[in-house]
């Protein structure tokens, strides 16, 4: 049996979502609970990697069990919680087709980056605190040529394994509220230090750094070293993955 697991985890403990030699990383703590409870060796597949500080809001694992209706078993997700460090949260369990797939049968994904412009005790780890706000306006408008934009090569980690740098972005803005700034993009898949690049040089645009010309010859020259820096990671979030209804069985 296959199934879905929808999650959130606070990133600032841990060394992203993967689990790797010599360095603390989200997925092997969730094995470790769900195969303690269901007695079984489980081994999950998450919806993607996420970086080092960086938090979800959602996100989406699956794995496959021998046991039938855990998804109808909510005293089990209760035990497996109660193995879980306070910054790790199991929300639901559900059924889905055996060829469903938490990363490549996802259709989009959601990421925010917030910024706050006050310091605040309670945002120290999940917004970067920034004292000059910047032009919202003009990041906006060069917001919107990541949507014309298909090859993103730019925004890519140097030496990075991808087969591909192109994406399909689908949303891309930036929204103020009183205490805080919040970038918002959507995109099929995003390569690694992709939303944090790209908010980096949006920022630059909105401190007049560079114009929105340079903004445009930056996504022209697919060059890494021509684009903005990284902004730090506690400041981002995966807040949402999309799939199609029929995954469900």
């Amino acid at each position: 049996m296959r199934y879905f697991v929808e999650l959130s985890y606070k990133g600032t403990a841990y060394h992203g979502w993967q689990s790797q030699q010599n360095a603390k990383a989200v997925q092997p703590l969730i094995e470790a609970a769900f195969s303690k409870v269901l007695r079984e060796e489980i081994e999950l597949t998450g919806a993607g990697r996420t970086d080092t500080g960086v938090h979800a809001s959602y996100y989406m694992a699956h794995f496959d069990s021998k046991k039938e209706n855990l998804h109808e078993k909510g005293k089990m997700l209760s035990g497996v919680n109660a193995l879980l460090p306070f910054d790790i949260a199991i929300y639901s369990i559900r059924k889905v087709k055996p060829d469903a797939h938490a990363r490549f049968s996802a259709l989009w994904r959601d990421y925010e980056y917030h910024i706050v412009f006050k310091k605040d005790p309670f945002k120290t780890d999940l917004a970067w605190h920034l004292k000059i706000k910047p032009d919202i306006k003009a990041m906006n408008q060069a917001s919107l040529l990541l949507l014309k934009q298909n090859d993103f090569a730019s925004f890519c980690k140097a030496h990075s394994d991808n087969k591909t740098t192109i994406c399909h972005v689908t949303r891309a803005e930036w929204i103020e509220t009183d205490d805080e700034l919040v970038f918002h993009i959507r995109a099929d898949r995003f390569l690694r230090n992709m939303v944090r690049a790209i908010v980096g040089t949006l920022l630059d645009v909105g401190n007049r750094k560079i114009t929105l010309n340079d903004f445009k010859q930056v996504l022209k020259e697919k060059s890494r070293s021509k684009a903005g820096i990284s902004v730090p990671a506690h400041g981002l979030f995966l807040t949402g993955i999309g799939y199609l209804e029929n995954l469900k069985e």
